[in-house]
């Protein structure tokens, strides 16, 4: 097998620029590391091998239109595609063709990027898990629920791929399969042709193995011309560290990964220090899942009232839930959360950053279930662009991701920071 599939994005364009390789090329040594693996890390839900080397042919034999043109992307399975499948992690959606892509999807092939295939989704992007296990350790969890996303670009089937987050779907399983992600902030990005649960919490985001290759991949989506992500921000990082109010929350290997990532950050030279959340942040948690809960009865009512036996039962319950909840309390907790986003950017101060918990710890053993939002759901409902960073390993050897949480708007702060310490970090292991 050729290792072509183990570069980057970043650097298989340049190479391909260079004339080393042919996109064609580049998809035969995914293809190969996808057949070695596949059948055992379930990563893919629809794939067709014809369709993605005919793909990349038209690319080779065009002239380049963006910096990925002849460059492969996974596509979660929540996501429209014309060309496959888009069933949502779940059976009542079998065999569902778009009549388009999502213009997520449609940008990307526009830039003369090559649809690799759809990447697994738990049911309907909540959390019952669908086939994927972690590359890392097969007996453990992805994460989710982009997990197949996840899995797909830790185990170098595919160098870039979408995921989503409505609570914690991005960086958890970025974190457990060790790569790159990045949630933009929310409201920046069409999501036409994406499967919709609350539309105030619903973000498109993206994996990768480097932040150049995400600062791309972000730029061509949404629709701006692509420029080299700075090392860095031009002066010295002010990075808060913020255990937040779910710090009890955390097991060792995540408050080890938090405090080494702090030191870190330290040596590298940025300025560090606690900070604190106001205590109208304390309850944001519940207030997430709660506005959650209730949303579901609107976006997937016509599904659960024609098609509840083939739902799972932890969602036919957060349905039923929801169902319950007063209308009242939820207009008071929505209000709530607009209270909270509005002064947000207000507690960064002079920080350019905060420095978080990302996961609970390590990726949990068994599949049955993908681990727990509750160190993203919080920054998810606030709007705010993450980074998830990968770089520590848990006692057993799994990834231990952190992440960086910026100001709303500050997408590309938050891009230039993680790349700055992500690539140092890289290279003090």
């Amino acid at each position: 097998m050729s290792e072509l599939h183990e570069l980057t994005a970043t650097e298989a364009a340049a190479r391909m620029a260079d004339g080393e390789f042919s996109s064609v090329q580049l998809i035969e040594s995914c293809l190969e590391r996808i057949h070695e693996r596949e059948p055992e890390v379930g990563a893919w839900a629809h794939f067709d091998e014809t369709l993605v080397l005919n793909a990349a042919r038209t690319a080779d034999a065009t002239s380049p239109r963006s910096p990925l043109h002849g460059i492969p992307f996974g596509v979660k399975d929540i996501i429209d595609t014309s060309e496959l499948p888009t069933e949502c992690g779940t059976p009542i959606h079998a065999g569902r063709r778009p009549l388009e892509d999502a213009s997520c999807v449609a940008r990307m092939k526009a830039a003369g990027a090559v649809m690799m295939g759809k990447t697994v989704s738990t049911e309907y992007a909540l959390y019952h898990p669908g086939k994927t296990r972690n590359p890392l350790n097969l007996e453990h969890t992805p994460g989710g629920s982009s997990s197949g996303s996840g899995a797909a670009v830790g185990d170098f089937m595919v160098p870039i791929a979408f995921g989503s987050q409505t609570a914690g779907s991005l960086i958890r399983p970025a974190s457990f399969c060790g790569v790159c992600a990045f949630k933009p902030t929310h409201g920046d990005t069409d999501l036409s042709g994406v499967l919709s649960l609350e539309p105030s919490f619903d973000t498109l985001g993206f994996m990768g193995r480097s932040f150049d290759d995400l600062a791309t991949f972000s730029a061509i989506v949404h629709d701006l011309t692509p420029q080299p992500l700075a090392d860095g921000i031009g002066c010295r990082p002010r990075i808060g560290l913020c255990r937040t109010p779910m710090w009890s929350r955390a097991e060792q290997a995540s408050i080890a990964a938090f405090e080494d990532a702090a030191d870190q950050l330290a040596v590298f030279g940025a300025e560090i220090d606690e900070v604190g959340l106001p205590a109208a942040f304390d309850d944001l948690l519940d207030t997430h899942a709660t506005i959650l809960r209730a949303a579901l009865p609107r976006s997937l009512g016509e599904d659960y009232r024609n098609h509840k036996d083939l739902m799972s039962q932890v969602l036919r319950t957060m349905i039923e839930d929801g169902i319950a909840v007063p209308e009242a309390h939820e207009e008071a907790l929505r209000s709530h959360a607009k209270e909270c986003r509005a002064t947000v950017n207000d507690i960064f101060g002079n920080w350019h950053a905060f420095l978080c918990p990302s996961v609970m710890g390590e990726a949990p053993e068994g599949i049955g279930a993908t681990g727990s939002p509750v160190f993203q759901a919080m920054w998810t409902l606030l709007h705010v662009p993450i980074a998830g960073i990968p770089g520590a390993v848990g006692p057993t050897g799994l990834p231990v991701g952190i992440q960086l949480v910026g100001r709303r708007g500050h997408d590309q702060t938050i891009l230039r920071l993680a790349k700055w310490f992500h690539t140092r970090r890289a290279q003090d292991c």
